[in-house]
C-alpha cells in the first residue's frame, strides 16, 4: 500500500493487496479504515467525470468527485495511471490511460473542481507504465509532442507520467516513481496479460 505523504485520504494499492476492483475490497478498506463499499465507475479511458453521493457503480466514465464524508471513490489501473486530487471540500479520482490523457481528463477534473468553486489543493499520481516500457506506435506518440521518449530497449515510447503532470499544472504534486511493467509488487496488464487491478482510492475522513 502506497500513502502519499501530507493527504488527508489517498491511497494506491499494490499487487500486494490482492485484486482490487473485485476479491480484495474488504481487506484494502480495512487496512485503510474506510467503509467497505465505494463508488466507482466503468472506465471507458474517456474523460466523463461523475458526482458520487453514494457507493455503488455510476456507470460509464473515467472520473469521480465526491463532497460526500466517508465515501470512497476509485479508479482501477494495471498500467493506465491513478490520479487523486484534494480540494479543501471534495475530492477526486481519475483513471488516466494515454487516450483519456490524449484528450485531456486531468485538465477537464481540474475545471470540473473550479466550476464546483472548490479548486484542487494538491495532486498524487500513482504507480503506472514508465517511458522506460510504455513502447507506442506513431498514432499513441503523435499527440503527446515534447513527452516522446525512448523505453530502455530503444523503441518509441511515451512518458504518461509527465504528461499528466503538465495538466496538474503548478498545484502542489506528488508522485510515485515506480513503474507498473518492469517494478516489482504491480500489477501489469502489457506485461502479463492479468485482468486483476490495483486502485487509487480517494476520501474525505
Amino acid at each position: 500500500m502506497i500513502r502519499p505523504p501530507g493527504f488527508r485520504g489517498v491511497a494506491f494499492t499494490t499487487a500486494g493487496e490482492g485484486d482490487a476492483s473485485s476479491t480484495s475490497r474488504d481487506k484494502i478498506s480495512a487496512q485503510l479504515g474506510i467503509q467497505a463499499q465505494w463508488a466507482t465507475v466503468n472506465q471507458v479511458h474517456g474523460t466523463a467525470i461523475s458526482i458520487a453521493t453514494a457507493p455503488g457503480d455510476l456507470g460509464d466514465g473515467d472520473g469521480i468527485a465526491t463532497r460526500t464524508v466517508g465515501l470512497p471513490i476509485a479508479a482501477f489501473t494495471a498500467d493506465c495511471f491513478g490520479v487523486v486530487l484534494e480540494a479543501q471540500d471534495s475530492v477526486g479520482v481519475v483513471h488516466a490511460g494515454w487516450r483519456g490523457t490524449a484528450a485531456g481528463i486531468v485538465s477537464t477534473a481540474l475545471r470540473g473542481f473550479l466550476f464546483l468553486g472548490d479548486p484542487v489543493r494538491r495532486a498524487a499520481i500513482g504507480p503506472g507504465i514508465q517511458a522506460c516500457c510504455f513502447e507506442v506506435g506513431d498514432e499513441v506518440a503523435e499527440p503527446f509532442g515534447e513527452f516522446v521518449a525512448t523505453t530502455s530497449w530503444g523503441a518509441q515510447s511515451v512518458d504518461l507520467q509527465s504528461a499528466i503532470g503538465s495538466q496538474i499544472g503548478g498545484i502542489e504534486l506528488w508522485k510515485s516513481d515506480a513503474c507498473t511493467r518492469c517494478g516489482e509488487g504491480f500489477f501489469s496488464h502489457r506485461g502479463t496479460g492479468t485482468d486483476a487491478r490495483m486502485a487509487a482510492v480517494g476520501w474525505l475522513p
